[in-house]
């Protein structure tokens, strides 16, 4: 299963929540995070494909550096995107297999899941979490440390495709209320996730 949903609209909140109840979570940040400290290759063929520096003065990536190069700019995101979501793909791949049989069903937590055709046939169920524009500025805002244009730069950036989506969850409430809506949701998708 896929849980997918704008900056801010409790993806990791709702991740976490079903990894505490013992479901393996794939967390495509944090991979691809790891993937360009695994692989030094990674970086130098971004930088090639940009024709800029994006790494810090010990040579190590900059991400704040790389986002705003690749976040103002979609042809830069579409080069960056052409060398790393394959790589993606392959890691989330070897991990769900090095998973199976100990569980019914992973999850990929994935901002980008919906944009992003390459990865549509990994996922048996897609769960979407939305909420009010505002909410979700203000959330990432506080969660990233972040500028209100820095934030709604990245959300002018997302664009979702609803129609392979399985499920919607509103999270404009409490914590309680969002994950009483998963299980919710969850019961529903049972037959898809077995």
């Amino acid at each position: 299963m896929v849980i997918t949903g704008g900056i801010g609209s409790g993806k990791t909140v709702v991740a976490r929540y079903l990894s505490s109840k013992g479901i393996p979570v794939y967390d495509c940040d944090s991979r691809t995070k790891a993937i360009y400290f695994e692989n030094p290759l990674v970086v130098m063929d971004i930088e090639e494909a940009l024709g800029v520096s994006v790494c810090d003065s010990e040579g190590t990536l900059d991400r704040e550096k790389l986002g705003s190069i690749i976040f103002s700019d979609k042809s830069k995101l579409a080069l960056v995107e052409e060398i790393v979501h394959p790589m993606v793909y392959d890691d989330f791949v070897r991990w769900r297999d090095d998973r199976e049989g100990e569980t019914p069903f992973v999850i990929m937590e994935s901002a980008i899941f919906l944009e992003k055709p390459l990865f549509h046939d990994l996922a048996d169920a897609v769960m979407f979490l939305e909420a009010p524009d505002e909410l979700r500025l203000n959330r990432a805002m506080h969660r990233d440390n972040a500028s209100q244009d820095t934030v709604r730069q990245r959300m002018k950036a997302q664009h979702f495709d609803l129609d392979i989506v399985d499920a919607v969850i509103v999270n404009d409430a409490d914590i309680p209320s969002l994950f009483a809506k998963v299980d919710a949701a969850l019961e529903k998708l049972k037959e898809k996730l077995q």
